[in-house]
């Protein structure tokens, strides 16, 4: 048993299952509300599986990368049409995916609508998918910005870094191996996307999320 019953986590774009892992053993989740944008981070990029291997996902921001600009105010720029990019990308990667069909219904229309701000598009992604993955998790926001959790709160934020040598241990994840897309041909890849998991694995998703969380002390 965890000996805390709250999280505190930075809010991710598409999070990763290492990510939602927590989201599947926390029954409350503070999202960091008043904390700096960080470059480099998952703030506004995600990692799936297609036809060549890895493919990051970077929604473009305005005013370059943000970077100590309050998480509320960065902007989303929309020069290119990233969004039709980002789909097609995921379309193209997951549309032979077992679950694709079902789940796009509930996740395409948030690639339709022009969100200013990069905290409230993830946001409302985040929302939805745990809707999908039924999870029992209350996200809350934070009012304040502490730079220590309160007692009684595991404090994550920043332990879940796409750079290896910015990763924090986390002893209470293992990636557990799943049917991918193109696992045949690149192996298994651990730890991608939340989309990943649920295109490939649909209801059995959450099984998965429980069995990825170890326990260990």
């Amino acid at each position: 048993m965890l000996p805390q019953k709250k999280l505190l986590l930075e809010l991710h774009y598409l999070p990763c299952v290492q990510y939602f892992s927590k989201l599947a053993h926390y029954p409350v989740v503070y999202l960091e509300h008043k904390e700096n944008y960080q470059k480099g981070s998952y703030r506004n990029r995600c990692y799936i599986a297609g036809a060549n291997g890895m493919l990051r996902l970077s929604v473009p921001l305005q005013q370059g990368k943000n970077e100590q600009q309050a998480i509320r105010e960065v902007a989303i720029a929309y020069k290119e049409p990233w969004q039709a990019q980002h789909w097609g990308s995921i379309r193209s990667a997951y549309g032979n995916a077992p679950f694709f069909e079902y789940y796009a219904a509930y996740l395409q229309p948030h690639f339709e609508q022009k969100p200013v701000l990069l905290f409230d598009f993830s946001l409302g992604l985040l929302r939805s998918i745990i809707g999908l993955l039924q999870l029992d998790c209350e996200i809350r926001l934070t009012e304040d910005f502490h730079k220590d959790a309160p007692d009684g709160m595991a404090d994550l934020r920043n332990a879940i870094h796409p750079k290896r040598h910015r990763q924090m241990s986390d002893p209470h994840f293992e990636a557990v191996p799943y049917p991918q897309v193109f696992l045949e041909k690149h192996g298994f890849l651990p730890n991608l996307s939340i989309l990943d998991l649920l295109f490939c694995s649909g209801p059995q998703a959450t099984l998965i999320l429980e069995q990825t969380f170890t326990g260990k002390p």
